[in-house]
């Protein structure tokens, strides 16, 4: 277990933390938070700390800081939910621009909740009830969690995402996540009960929506999911698992021992769907309003692939 190297203040403001946090890891997680702790043993979780700072004239105020493997781990944390309002906890995080895929935020505020993506730290800063001088206080305790770490750029898979596909469609950086977990994948589009694309901790994973920018009255947007796995032998045994449990009234159009040339495209109960592999990376697309969009939106972003680094 990694060793806890933030020393948050003894007080802030008429708050009061204990001497020493309570510690959480993956043997007593459900304990402290039930079934939500699938969420965080999705990802490469080590441990968690947990202060409560409590008051005599205020509500609680709850410091979690759950120390991870990897920034990429940290930043799928806050990616699970881009909602609130931005904020910089830095100067220098203010000042830096950064050439980035995701919405750029490191730190997100709403209704008491502070999230905060630092280096391999994921922290939540909670006040029981918001009011001026909570806020105060869970934001300054954020100012001091992230003084002094590094900013490692976002996850690496994110940068094969194209930002526009042809003239119709735009990702929407505000739904794109990155995960390991099929039950994490499931949190954000529902697939199956069952794993059946592979995922564990040695895989990446992100996927995100189109949005039809240049017609109205689509209710459904494209979902894009991009997988990147150890090797492309674990690649094609997914894509071949995926195939016989998804689609298995549909036969192969290609075969999945090498990467295609082109997509595989399929009408589906829900629309049409589409998938391809190319080396160790599955791509696949579902809830596509016709054949021509799951092509269209599969090919560009297959030829993204050149821009990650193997």
């Amino acid at each position: 277990m990694k060793t806890h190297t933030i020393n948050l203040p003894k007080t802030k403001g008429s708050w009061t933390r204990p001497d020493s946090p309570r510690i959480v890891t993956s043997q007593n997680i459900f304990d402290y938070m039930d079934g939500a702790g699938e969420l965080y043993i999705g990802y490469r979780f080590d441990h968690l700390e947990v202060y409560e700072y409590k008051s005599d004239s205020q509500d609680d105020i709850l410091v979690e800081l759950y120390y991870m493997e990897t920034s990429d781990d940290a930043f799928g944390l806050l990616s699970l939910d881009w909602g609130g309002e931005p904020v910089s906890l830095s100067d220098a995080d203010r000042k830096k621009k950064r050439n980035t895929i995701s919405k750029s935020i490191r730190a997100l505020y709403g209704e008491g909740l502070l999230r905060i993506w630092s280096d391999s730290l994921y922290a939540r800063i909670m006040a029981f009830r918001e009011t001026p001088e909570s806020r105060e206080a869970v934001l300054s305790l954020g100012k001091v969690i992230t003084s002094n770490r590094k900013n490692p750029p976002e996850p690496g898979l994110l940068k094969a995402f194209c930002l526009r596909v042809g003239s119709n469609w735009k990702l929407r950086k505000d739904k794109m996540s990155f995960f390991r977990s099929y039950l994490v994948l499931n949190s954000i589009y529902y697939l199956s009960p069952q794993n059946i694309l592979d995922l564990d901790h040695s895989t990446e994973a992100v996927m995100a929506p189109y949005e039809n920018i240049t017609e109205s009255g689509h209710t459904k947007h494209p979902q894009f999911l991009l997988v990147k796995y150890e090797n492309p032998v674990k690649a094609n045994k997914a894509l071949v698992h995926f195939h016989d449990t998804f689609l298995p009234e549909h036969e192969k159009k290609v075969e999945t021992d090498t990467s295609a040339k082109n997509p595989s495209i399929f009408k589906i109960e829900d629309g049409w769907m589409g998938y391809q592999l190319s080396g160790r990376h599955l791509v696949i697309v579902f809830d596509c309003p016709d054949e021509k969009s799951a092509e269209t939106i599969i090919h560009q972003n297959v030829s993204n692939l050149s821009k990650l680094e193997d």
